[in-house]
């Protein structure tokens, strides 16, 4: 990844990483105005205070990004990709020893886990009972059918998307203390869709602990902000349009918020003029149909925008707005397939945006 020098916005760029076994169903992203290309550079200000630091690597099959601001703060870069490493071997559902793929090898059965793997499920769980199974992690099986990789693939047969998602069914999972099982061994959770929000706020959780004032976090479309920058300004974060590499459909100003964007320009093919995504219908199995490109969240939690962002996709633009405003400290933006933004009442009042022109 490379920076374009002189530009202030850091996009949502929805690019990643693809390979035939999905390690988690993540989307890349960019960060201040990266672009997908070798290694990060962020330019410093000036002073030492306004110097970002950073560091790149691969987790979960999508390029990751943390930069500090501040050259007594570059030392915890590492701590944050520890975090990252930690967090994989215990919930990637292609790691055979993680917690998760015990669960789904356990035939039913109890296993011991992690405390921060029952919270992750706790929190996949909340989200699948909010939108009354249209999230829903038992997903797996069906989502391993469909193949993203260089956005081509095919429509796998009907009989075998039937077959798996007769099995997706969150009520399946079951957790007793520090123990967690999935009651139908035909099912397989997959993580996918909150994970990465949860490991987004431990980072920050960790930074803010060693009084990192300043710093961004980029977990693959997961951009999470840590106070202001270090002149005391906000960031500026652009919103980008689906299908149109680097073209932002308006900035938002923010400090210390999270955003998050769901679309189906993440990870897709084309055929026949029909465009097959990664966002998948729980009940049908084939990619969601409801005239949205893209959900975009603003929170103060990852692991809330992650969750809210798929789970407003899923239930459309009526519903899904809905929900948003029932939801204290959220707000969003809806992309439709005209290009047309829907924002949530907040966006413009207490969320500064500016639309494109």
């Amino acid at each position: 990844m490379s920076l374009r020098s002189g530009y202030g916005i850091f996009f949502l760029m929805i690019k990643r990483k693809q390979t035939k076994k999905k390690r988690f169903r993540f989307c890349a992203a960019a960060l201040a105005g990266i672009t997908a290309a070798g290694a990060v550079l962020l330019s410093g200000c000036g002073t030492d205070r306004n110097e970002s630091y950073t560091k790149t690597g691969t987790y979960f099959d999508t390029v990751i990004t943390v930069a500090v601001y501040g050259k007594e703060n570059q030392k915890y870069l590492d701590g944050c990709f520890d975090l990252a490493g930690h967090y994989e071997k215990l919930l990637s559902n292609t790691v055979q020893t993680s917690d998760i793929s015990r669960i789904n090898d356990a035939d039913g059965k109890y296993v011991t886990v992690d405390s921060d793997t029952i919270e992750v499920l706790k929190d996949a769980l909340y989200y699948c009972r909010k939108s009354q199974g249209a999230f829903d992690i038992t997903i797996g099986k069906t989502a391993d059918l469909w193949n993203f990789t260089n956005n081509k693939g095919t429509i796998p047969a009907a009989s075998r998307i039937k077959d798996t998602v007769s099995h997706v069914n969150y009520r399946n999972i079951s957790i007793r203390g520090q123990k967690a099982a999935l009651k139908d061994p035909k099912a397989e959770i997959d993580l996918g869709a909150i994970a990465k929000g949860y490991i987004a706020d431990q980072m920050k959780d960790y930074l803010e602990k060693h009084h990192v004032s300043s710093a961004i976090i980029n977990l693959g479309g997961n951009v999470l902000l840590v106070g202001d920058k270090p002149d005391g300004s906000s960031y500026k974060v652009g919103v980008e349009k689906p299908f149109h590499t680097e073209q932002s459909l308006g900035t938002l100003t923010l400090s210390g918020k999270s955003v998050v964007t769901s679309g189906v320009y993440q990870r897709y093919f084309r055929k026949n003029g029909t465009i097959y995504h990664h966002i998948l219908n729980t009940r049908t199995g084939y990619p969601v149909s409801n005239q949205l490109y893209s959900v975009t969240i603003i929170s103060d939690s990852s692991v809330q925008g992650d969750g809210l962002s798929t789970t407003c996709f899923v239930l459309g633009l009526k519903k899904g707005m809905r929900l948003i405003e029932q939801t204290d400290g959220v707000e969003a933006i809806f992309v439709t397939s005209d290009y047309r933004l829907h924002t949530s009442s907040g966006i413009g009042t207490s969320v500064s945006f500016q639309p494109e022109s």
